[in-house]
């Protein structure tokens, strides 16, 4: 459905191509950088630091929202363009490649998708993924993108792309994340406990799934407002993290942050948290234990071989309403532990605690398997994958 924000778009767009000549010279090696326009946290802000540190001769230009609590972080760093501007929109058009985290990361996501999809702009899209896929998103399949390349984080993410999504030889590579440069020499706290349950597009939009899944449209109502809550409020968790002097970090997904308020408990010892606050990748290398769902931030704790408790209290919901099933089994994972109740989590968690909540050696094996390569070598390995392009 065309909003009001496309049709602004389409003019900003069609000045943009009138002005392109007077700057296509000067921006035709350019590299544009984003992810969502409200952050500089993930794949692309991270890649974009590495080149303004390490590349100097590469022009690259990060777009952002310069209201974003982020824009502090990168308007020092290099140049910088406004999220959705005229500015944006030319880099857009004359840049060499335009990269992001995002697949809508692009001045507006559904004018660019006819541009792209329909061959007026082709091969600038270089998609560094926003989480590892773990299932089968037809979004992303090659024939809904056109992008020139795909950049997978993981050996066997890669192997059922490479099988499912239809894309050239050459459009698909593993490389891995640029943000996984900094999971290593990391400081753990034992005494962090992280909770990030992904989102449900169904509690925001009115998809399909809102009448499949009898979504009456009041989050307090959901299956993910009651679960979540119960563990948040449960006497017996409750008793487990303040007995043992824990302390719990509450961060839902970004998209279902509007809902924070609605949550409560009575420990001091959680904190409900918004992510204006905290950095993502922060709590992730502090925590030692992840509780979550489907989030695909999983598999970047996974990677610094720590344990995660995947809580699939919906799945069934989660496969009609979200995401069709893929190569990863959230319930029986060779990656982490599958919980079903508040109970469970418990015991998990005191098992974990007793060996100070590392892996045995056969979660490490299949961490290392699953992702084939493991090093501080990817922001460069990506630099030089696209400049061979």
């Amino acid at each position: 459905m065309v909003n009001h924000k496309d049709i602004i778009a389409i003019f900003k767009f069609l000045l943009a191509v009138v002005l392109v000549p007077f700057f296509y010279s000067k921006r035709k090696k350019t590299w544009l950088i984003c992810e969502d326009e409200l952050e500089a946290r993930d794949n692309g802000y991270w890649l974009y630091k590495y080149i303004c540190e390490n590349d100097q001769l590469q022009d690259v230009v990060y777009a952002i929202n310069y209201s974003s609590p982020d824009f502090n972080k990168v308007k020092d760093m290099g140049k910088t363009c406004r999220y959705g501007s005229i500015n944006h929109w030319i880099y857009y058009l004359c840049s060499e490649y335009n990269i992001s985290s995002q697949k809508g990361g692009k001045p507006n996501a559904a004018v660019c998708y006819v541009l792209e999809i329909y061959g007026i702009i082709k091969d600038k899209n270089i998609f560094l993924q926003h989480g590892i896929t773990l299932n089968n998103g037809h979004w992303l399949h090659y024939k809904n993108t056109k992008m020139r390349l795909f950049i997978c984080g993981a050996l066997k993410e890669y192997t059922f792309i490479n099988e499912y999504f239809g894309y050239p030889k050459d459009n698909l590579k593993l490389l891995g994340f640029p943000r996984f440069d900094q999971l290593y020499d990391i400081d753990v706290d034992e005494k962090m406990i992280l909770i990030m349950p992904t989102w449900r597009e169904w509690l925001n939009y009115k998809t399909n799934a809102v009448n499949k899944l009898h979504y009456d449209g009041v989050f307090e109502h959901s299956s993910y407002y009651k679960y979540w809550n119960e563990l948040l409020s449960n006497k017996k968790f409750i008793n487990f993290i303040e007995e043992n002097n824990y302390k719990v970090i509450f961060f839902p997904h970004r998209n279902a942050q509007k809902y924070l308020k609605s949550f409560s408990t009575i420990s001091k010892n959680i904190i409900l948290s918004s992510w204006k606050k905290y950095d993502v990748q922060f709590l992730l290398k502090k925590a030692a234990v992840l509780i979550t769902d489907y989030s695909s931030v999983a598999i970047d704790f996974a990677y610094m071989n720590k344990p995660v408790l995947y809580y699939t209290f919906d799945i069934v919901d989660f496969r009609i309403g979200q995401y069709e099933e893929g190569y990863f089994d959230y319930e029986n994972n060779e990656l982490g532990y599958s919980v079903k109740n508040v109970d469970e989590i418990i015991s998990v968690c005191e098992n974990l605690s007793e060996m100070h909540f590392k892996l045995n050696d056969e979660k490490i094996n299949n961490i290392n398997n699953f992702f084939g390569i493991r090093d501080k070598n990817n922001c460069q390995r990506i630099i030089d994958t696209i400049k061979e392009l």
